[in-house]
């Protein structure tokens, strides 16, 4: 046997080979599956990491699409944590794409704590700066906003920045849940007059202010010029939204 035949045979080979069907867009179902079916039999950490770039590709129909994903995702949690967890977790640090499908993966394979620091660590890895697609961080700034943890209010305090207008909101709404007032009131009323041209975050940031009951001392005049047709500021310094 040559060298060339036994690189022709060697795991990296075959994984290759088959991460290439799986990801075939126009390609039959079929072969997709059978190739699918194969990396998940081998359960290598490089097969895990060729099977989670199936989350990255959309096929036609949406519907063969849907039903592809759910039994990966059904199949890998059923892997168990050991020989998944990482290779996820490596995949959400490193790819743009499908967050919310590796979230619901580390989810299913990690305690909510460890999840937590996970989702900071990502969160402080893309950071505030311009993204083309802002779709990861608006899925992890959604993910803390239902967990808990002391770390969480701080890490999401500079996504009140971001370029992105949804990326504020979602920002602004996840911290209205954590409702830190020593982390968030300041950064909250400072984001709010930064915002002053975009009526959705004022919006969003009045909205979380009255759900907080952060009062606005040292910024009352400015936020009372820009609050939503409605709003006021009470004597107490709180925000207060319109009477239904």
């Amino acid at each position: 046997m040559s060298i060339l035949d036994i690189f022709s045979n060697s795991p990296e080979k075959k994984i290759l080979s088959l991460k290439k069907k799986l990801l075939e867009r126009y390609g039959q179902p079929e072969t997709r599956q059978m190739a699918m079916d194969k990396l998940l039999d081998m359960g290598t950490p490089e097969a895990v990491t060729a099977l989670l770039s199936r989350f990255k590709v959309n096929v036609e129909p949406s519907i063969t699409d849907a039903e592809e994903k759910e039994y990966l995702f059904k199949s890998l949690v059923q892997m168990g944590a050991g020989k998944v967890a990482d290779p996820v977790h490596e995949f959400f640090k490193n790819s743009d794409d499908a967050a919310n499908w590796a979230v619901r993966l580390l989810t299913e394979l990690v305690s909510e704590e460890e999840l937590v620091n996970i989702c900071i660590e990502v969160l402080n890895r893309v950071g505030p700066d311009y993204t083309r697609d802002p779709e990861k961080k608006l899925v992890i700034l959604q993910t803390l906003a239902r967990k808990t943890g002391s770390g969480i209010p701080a890490a999401i305090v500079p996504f009140l920045e971001d370029p992105a207008d949804d990326v504020r909101i979602e920002a602004a709404f996840a911290l209205s849940r954590h409702a830190d007032e020593a982390v968030s009131r300041e950064p909250l009323l400072k984001a709010m007059v930064d915002s002053a041209d975009r009526n959705r975050v004022i919006a969003a940031i009045a909205n979380a202010l009255a759900v907080t009951g952060f009062g606005v001392q040292g910024y009352r005049e400015q936020i009372e010029k820009l609050l939503p047709a409605g709003w006021s500021v009470n004597n107490e310094g709180k925000v207060i939204r319109p009477e239904s």
